[in-house]
């Protein structure tokens, strides 16, 4: 089992910056590509971005390129999402996700999922 604890969401305006943090404990962290999801209200669960196991690939949703970044500590089994030129429809929860070990781009596949953090930007 792993278990992932997000953090860092909250309330900010627009063009303000938050970093998101999801601590992971349980199984062996680099067994894990890891990801962020986002859901707002209303709205399916959409990919924001994803990390291969050791860092080496990222990937991003378009709505995203740019402004976010995602990175990961696996000394401190713990991964990042640092967002930037945040928008009001970027409002959402934030739910980290640890994926298959294998390399895929958007986690179609997710082991495990966190509780979420809440992020509302304002206009």
């Amino acid at each position: 089992q792993v278990q992932l604890v997000e953090s860092g969401g909250g309330l900010v305006q627009t063009g303000g910056s938050l970093r998101l943090s999801c601590a992971s404990s349980g199984r062996t962290f680099t067994s894990y590509a890891m990801g962020w999801f986002r859901q707002a209200p209303e709205e399916e669960r959409e990919f924001v971005a994803g990390i291969s196991w050791n860092g080496g690939r990222t990937a991003y949703a378009d709505s995203v390129k740019g402004r976010f970044t995602i990175s990961r500590d696996n000394s401190e089994n713990t991964v990042y999402l640092q967002m930037n030129g945040l928008k009001p429809e970027d409002t959402a929860v934030y739910c980290c996700a640890a994926g298959q070990l294998r390399w895929d781009s958007r986690l179609n596949t997710v082991d495990y999922w966190g509780q979420g953090t809440r992020v509302t930007v304002s206009s």
